[in-house]
């Protein structure tokens, strides 16, 4: 049987606070360390196709892979950061490849993984709304990560749209890696596992807990 496209798409904070602390640099590689578990995620599940891409947000929002990827073609190249955090205009961005078409209607629902250490600084809301207003933006497995004591944890939350479930929150480089490796992970493994009811649903909460270290510093010299 033919695999499924499975769509996951980053959603990156690349604003000026993300270059506090070396975040950006940390972000960088975490993803870049991520890869081969996505490939492993991939292989693990044969009825779906992975494809990757990555939107980036900061005076306003560009696609920083715009093409659906598969991943073992996948490689990452660093992200910089500049000036706001406008994740509206990330999120209406999003919106627009989360209609059908350009989204084929036999794929399994998309990830959306979310990362930003800080407020938006502009008018989100009606971005989320804009996603929340596609057939699969309600239907998509989202995973929020927010970096730092600043991170906007009430954002997170409602970007999650899902009550039953938690942004993640990490301190320090350590605790990064591991939330992104989670979320490039489990999020894949949820999305292409066939649900009750079928696909057509709104988003279920991730059904396995993060491997991320909470405590303070996690043993790392730099803590955000």
């Amino acid at each position: 049987m033919a695999s499924r496209p499975l769509h996951f798409i980053w959603l990156l904070d690349c604003s000026g606070s993300m270059g506090i602390n070396g975040k950006i640099t940390q972000l960088n590689y975490a993803i870049r360390e991520a890869i081969p578990e996505m490939r492993k995620a991939a292989d693990d599940n044969p009825g779906a196709e992975l494809l990757v891409r990555a939107l980036t947000f900061s005076a306003g929002a560009a696609w920083h892979l715009a093409e659906p990827t598969p991943v073992h073609d996948f490689t990452w190249d660093d992200v910089h950061t500049h000036s706001t955090t406008d994740l509206g205009a990330a999120l209406r961005m999003v919106s627009e490849v989360l209609k059908t078409p350009p989204m084929p209607g036999r794929a399994l629902r998309p990830v959306l993984a979310l990362v930003s250490d800080g407020l938006p600084t502009d008018d989100w809301r009606s971005g989320l709304r804009a996603v929340d207003a596609t057939p699969w933006g309600k239907r998509a497995v989202r995973v929020a990560i927010g970096i730092g004591e600043d991170s906007d944890r009430a954002m997170l939350k409602e970007f999650l749209a899902n009550p039953e479930q938690e942004p993640l929150r990490v301190n320090n480089p350590k605790q990064l890696v591991a939330a992104i490796r989670w979320a490039s992970t489990v999020a894949v493994a949820t999305a292409s596992t066939p649900t009750v009811g079928g696909d057509h649903q709104l988003a279920k909460p991730l059904d396995r807990a993060p491997t991320v270290t909470t405590g303070p510093a996690g043993g790392d010299d730099d803590v955000w």
